[in-house]
């Protein structure tokens, strides 16, 4: 199974740690793209703060993360397990999982990224701000420049099994699984469904989104189920607890109830 995940906004800081090494990074095939948006970048950031906040979008209050970009390629780095935090990753909670689940997560999980295209929990990048939105003056539309060379190496890490997409909107835009991988994709939406005398509601609310995709990657993780298709991956889930509905286009949606 390969599980695609957004990244954080949020990241952990890395007091102590080597430095960045492209060419040590899992994927292989994307070094090449992420030399050229990380040159890029640290470009940007190192020689026009005021440009660099415009480009990145940052407020006022975050203007200090142009600087840290600046010094990325000789800041120190940690683990994408322990970088990015936030909301899914906070109910993940990736150091407390079994050792079996954590193998199986290092084995299975791809964060993607705006700067680095997808990486595995297991590689060291340093902290960073760059998303999937940000349009460089060279590079253009950061979605739209990954798309090739995700297209190219993708396919491989999925292999012939499930493939678990749990991205953002922002993030899928990256990377559309051709219809032979997409027969064996399966898509996640979180539904807060509301019910206050007898009329039932159901809206997408992102913290339930975010905490609920969390949950039910943990669980499916510490689980020993091992789906082969989107159908049975619903199936999983509702043996693991979780309300699901699932179309015949591979999209399971999952409903946190609030009854009044």
């Amino acid at each position: 199974m390969l599980v695609l995940l957004p990244p954080s906004e949020g990241k952990a800081t890395a007091v102590r740690g080597r430095p960045l090494a492209l060419d040590g990074l899992s994927l292989p095939g994307l070094t090449g793209a992420r030399a050229a948006v990380l040159d890029e970048l640290v470009e940007l950031c190192a020689s026009d703060e005021d440009k660099a906040a415009e480009v990145l979008g940052l407020s006022p209050g975050l203007r200090g993360e142009v600087a840290k970009n600046a010094a990325l390629r000789t800041a120190a780095t940690l683990p994408a397990s322990r970088l990015y935090t936030g909301v899914l990753y906070d109910a993940l909670d990736l150091a407390t999982l079994s050792p079996s689940a954590r193998r199986r997560a290092q084995q299975s999980v791809l964060v993607f990224s705006g700067l680095w295209g997808a990486v595995r929990l297991g590689d060291r990048i340093p902290p960073y701000r760059c998303s999937m939105a940000v349009r460089l003056p060279g590079a253009g539309g950061l979605a739209a420049y990954w798309k090739p060379f995700m297209d190219a190496v993708l396919p491989e890490a999925a292999g012939t099994g499930l493939v678990l997409d749990l991205r953002s909107s922002a993030y899928a835009s990256a990377w559309k699984p051709r219809p032979d991988l997409a027969r064996r994709t399966a898509t996640v939406r979180v539904l807060h469904v509301t019910t206050v005398n007898g009329t039932e509601k159901r809206t997408v609310v992102s913290h339930f989104n975010k905490a609920t995709k969390g949950r039910l990657l943990r669980a499916l993780l510490e689980s020993s189920a091992r789906p082969k298709t989107p159908a049975a991956l619903a199936s999983t889930l509702r043996d693991l607890g979780f309300a699901v509905e699932e179309d015949a286009g591979g999209r399971l949606d999952v409903l946190v109830r609030d009854i009044h």
